[in-house]
């Protein structure tokens, strides 16, 4: 199971390969998007309806997109899965100080709320 991660990216790698599969290696960001949305939408309904079979496929369905987009961009240099997880890590850390800081505190999930969105205005200030 430890690597199921890694097999994952290698079976996105090889889709996009020379030996891949025409449709997947034809994709782009742009072309993408439909297929995101619509995978996303059947999320949606699969938690709408607590159909947890189906939400462990859909969530499955979200994550190739997420692994087709890294998978796009690595390609092109721009960056890669490890990246989009890396900065995901770093921002729950930084978005969380009452769970990962010495100071702030959340006793309430309201208080969390308030807390991450403080964080994340301070985000978009330094950028």
């Amino acid at each position: 199971m430890e690597n199921c991660f890694e097999n994952l990216k290698n079976t996105i790698a090889a889709l996009r390969g020379p030996d891949g599969c025409p449709w997947d290696k034809k994709q782009t960001h742009e072309s993408l998007i439909i297929c995101l949305q619509n995978e996303t939408q059947e999320l949606i309904e699969a938690i709408q309806n607590k159909d947890d079979e189906n939400m462990k496929e859909e969530l499955g369905d979200v994550l190739l997109q997420v692994l087709m987009h890294a998978q796009i961009a690595q390609e092109s240099g721009k960056f890669c899965i490890e990246d989009v997880v890396k900065y995901l890590d770093e921002k729950l850390h930084r978005r969380h100080p009452h769970v990962f800081g010495a100071h702030a505190k959340a006793a309430t999930a309201e208080e969390a709320l308030s807390l991450w969105r403080e964080m994340k205005q301070k985000e978009r200030e330094r950028k």
